[in-house]
């Protein structure tokens, strides 16, 4: 396969940038030489790249001559963060579910193609998931993924498909598109996801979709724990839990019972009743 062409209006040089920021991020702290290595670029073009990030405030180096990011990377982040309103409404009804199950619970944002952990609320068992916060996951392969993706229009379906690769991540992961659409049908007509080891051995969630004042869905929350504490028969008893707390949430997030996509979910509650 060819190289992909340079855009017209790219900066290699900012572009260099910004890959020695991630890279500080993933490694915590990285001398000169490190960087050029992993960067894959010389050593005389990492000094300039750290130098002139120090010079911003980006990033500082230690008394071990290693650099590493700064506390205005924090700052940036919390402001990105803010933008989540969301994170503060949700909190209470995520307690909710973690008292009713002291399993993970996870609060995930769909960025159109990847599902965003923008909150959770952690076990207190010792076996327990651990997703880090801001961490993104495959949307086709998760509960809080799917949950999403099937309240998508045809269209908003077979674009994603088209522009994702389905590739195994957990001994279940569905690689199929089209059995991947039949899940995505299952799921939106029982109104709750399942990921029974899709994404990781050992990992089964459930959860449900947080609609917005729109009827659109980009939220949802799941509990996630270990295969060994939930079994397949025990979904049965924990998706109405899940549900009802993702009802309430899109309530106060301003969904009205009329608003599209609303049809479904009042079908499945009813069918619990």
């Amino acid at each position: 396969m060819p190289p992909a062409k340079k855009k017209y209006y790219q900066i290699t040089s900012l572009e260099k940038g910004v890959k020695v920021l991630e890279l500080l991020s993933e490694q915590r702290e990285l001398t000169v030489s490190e960087v050029a290595v992993r960067l894959g670029i010389n050593r005389a073009a990492a000094h300039r790249f750290l130098a002139t990030l120090r010079d911003l405030g980006y990033v500082e180096k230690n008394e071990g001559k290693r650099y590493q990011l700064t506390f205005r990377m924090l700052e940036m982040g919390m402001r990105v963060t803010d933008r989540f309103e969301i994170r503060q409404e949700a909190r209470r009804f995520m307690q909710e579910l973690s008292n009713s199950f002291n399993e993970t619970v996870n609060l995930g944002f769909w960025d159109g193609q990847e599902i965003l952990h923008l909150d959770k609320i952690d076990s207190s068992e010792v076996l327990r998931i651990d997703a880090s916060l801001w961490s993104k996951a495959p949307a086709y392969c998760t509960a809080l993924g799917k949950a999403v993706l099937a309240h998508l229009t045809k269209e908003e379906i077979n674009t994603y498909l088209t522009h994702t690769r389905l590739v195994p991540h957990g001994p279940n992961t569905i690689v199929s598109k089209q059995k991947l659409r039949e899940e995505l049908a299952t799921t939106l007509e029982r109104g709750y996801s399942v990921d029974n080891e899709e994404l990781s051995h050992g990992l089964r969630c459930v959860a449900a979709p947080v609609f917005d004042h729109t009827g659109r869905v980009r939220y949802a929350m799941s509990i996630s724990c270990p295969t060994i504490r939930l079994q397949m028969e025990d979904i049965e008893k924990v998706h109405p839990k899940v549900r009802d707390v993702c009802w309430q949430l899109s309530l106060r997030n301003g969904y009205q019972h009329k608003a599209a996509g609303s049809k479904n979910i009042e079908n499945t509650k009813r069918k619990d009743n």
